[in-house]
């Protein structure tokens, strides 16, 4: 029965885009062809007039944007234009633009692009009007949109055609209008701390600064293989050699792996390193930019993801990752003495682990297993295993640790930041291991950067440094379910395959 509506409803589709098509082929050979127009001149947007009626009833205003309702009734006609700030209703009569002008009007479609002039008004009703005295088309539209009332539903063409999502649907614009304050509210933070944004190369010759696997591409004019970043880490910590103390990025990143609710191959991250400061330090940074942030943004230092409140305004706590695995699995790690031991544990808690895995890894398993659901509220998780920390500052007092932290928010992983390791042999045979972690077919593992170590050696100051998940960042801050709703245009596979 579905099949059967659908071919029933496509001619008239197609009919109505070759209606289209004849109003334009109308308008050209009568030399008015809309998309000859360069320019229009806008005075006010939607949301100006809405939210100063009272300095704005009476004056004159100019808006453009995209017609939406249209309601012809003889003499007059009601028309909703949309632009970027939200809908306003225009009052558009023949005695007001002219006759010949009306007429036109009545030939426009739903989803034309049109500028409107005349004085704001409130209808009997109440509504704040422009009551139009010049209505032009700025470009005409060829395609229809989806049904007003339920507008654009179907979540795959929703990604892949965006464009139409943001006109159908007042959240997801209004989601991405806050993003990208979000990112201005960043910016300005970090720049009031005295930090300074800085751009680094995003085709390198060795991908390193996280555990993941690399994009690779082939550069003909060098005629040498490339790979795309993973990570912002190592380039950022040779301007802290440079001498520019306090910097950050945020970037795109490339990670060749899966697409599920939070995680696409390209995302945005952002890195910063501080000077003279250790992972404390950053801990501070953190709490105090998410409050920032969503003060600045929602106006609230509360903020409800998927009905859960999360409270920003709170000190967030701190616990190591030894007892938030003794708190969620009755496993006490300081008592593991052995990879043996760790082995048996895993086994009696059913954990899933690899031959390669040592002590330290096994722990992180207990963690993901068992801890990670639990994190909710603002949660610091601190001094993780050296095993799966390789550009990270030991701990003096227990070098099995080190001084790392993973932010947590509902569950997820929102930061990681270390005290940065800037010891040159300590962190060449931290390479070692991790080139024969690669050997062992660990393809997420680090190689050696030769460069990076001979700034190392060059000298590094004491350093703390973080990176930011901002995609995440952006989904609890706008109650977004799935990280595509938070990227314009998210990783699709192609319709053709």
């Amino acid at each position: 029965m579905g099949e059967l509506k659908k071919n029933v409803q496509e001619p008239d589709v197609n009919q109505l885009r070759k209606v289209r098509r004849e109003k334009l082929a109308d308008l050209q050979e009568n030399g008015r062809n809309p998309f000859e127009i360069t320019k229009y001149d806008v005075t006010c947007h939607a949301i100006d007039i809405k939210n100063n009626y009272e300095e704005m009833e009476g004056k004159h205003v100019s808006l453009a944007g995209r017609i939406m309702q249209k309601r012809v009734m003889g003499k007059a006609s009601f028309c909703n234009i949309l632009d970027q700030s939200g809908n306003i209703q225009s009052y558009v009569a023949r005695d007001s633009i002219g006759e010949d002008a009306y007429r036109d009007f009545k030939k426009m479609d739903i989803g034309d692009i049109v500028g409107l002039e005349g004085e704001v008004f409130k209808t009997k009703t109440g509504e704040i009007s422009i009551h139009a005295s010049s209505v032009r088309l700025l470009s005409k539209s060829l395609q229809i949109l989806p049904e007003k009332f339920h507008g654009l539903t179907n979540t795959d063409i929703r990604y892949r055609q965006r464009y139409v999502d943001l006109i159908m649907n007042p959240d997801a614009r209004d989601t991405f209008i806050k993003r990208s304050k979000i990112l201005s509210s960043i910016r300005r933070y970090l720049d009031g701390q005295g930090f300074l944004e800085v751009e680094t190369p995003m085709l390198v010759s060795n991908a390193g600064g996280a555990a993941a696997r690399p994009f690779e591409t082939h550069f003909n004019a060098l005629d040498e293989n490339f790979k795309l970043r993973i990570s912002l880490e190592l380039y950022l910590k040779r301007l802290i050699v440079g001498g520019l103390e306090r910097v950050y990025e945020i970037g795109r990143v490339f990670r060749n792996e899966g697409l599920d609710t939070r995680h696409n191959p390209e995302f945005t991250l952002m890195e910063l390193y501080q000077a003279y400061t250790d992972y404390n330090g950053m801990m501070d940074l953190t709490e105090n930019l998410y409050r920032h942030v969503a003060q600045e943004v929602l106006g609230t230092t509360t903020i409800i993801y998927n009905g859960v409140e999360m409270d920003l305004g709170k000190p967030f706590e701190r616990i190591t990752m030894i007892d938030a695995v003794k708190k969620y699995a009755g496993v006490d790690w300081n008592e593991v003495e052995t990879l043996e031991q760790a082995r048996a544990l895993a086994k009696e808690h059913h954990v899933e682990y690899e031959e390669r895995h040592k002590k330290g890894d096994i722990l992180s398993l207990f963690f993901e297993e068992f801890a990670e659901e639990h994190l909710i509220q603002p949660t610091f998780v601190m001094d993780h295993p050296i095993e799966i920390s390789p550009l990270t500052k030991k701990k003096p007092e227990n070098p099995e640790y080190v001084e790392r932290f993973e932010f947590f928010m509902n569950g997820w992983e929102m930061a990681n930041a270390y005290s940065e390791l800037n010891d040159p042999i300590d962190q060449r045979e931290r390479f070692k291991a991790q080139e024969e972690l690669l050997a062992q077919g660990d393809e997420e593992a680090n190689t050696t950067d030769e460069d990076f170590l001979n700034a190392l050696e060059i000298g590094m100051p004491p350093t703390g440094g973080i990176g930011f998940g901002i995609d995440r960042m952006c989904m609890l801050l706008t109650d977004s379910a799935a990280i595509r709703d938070v990227l314009l245009f998210p990783t699709m596979k192609s319709l053709d395959k």
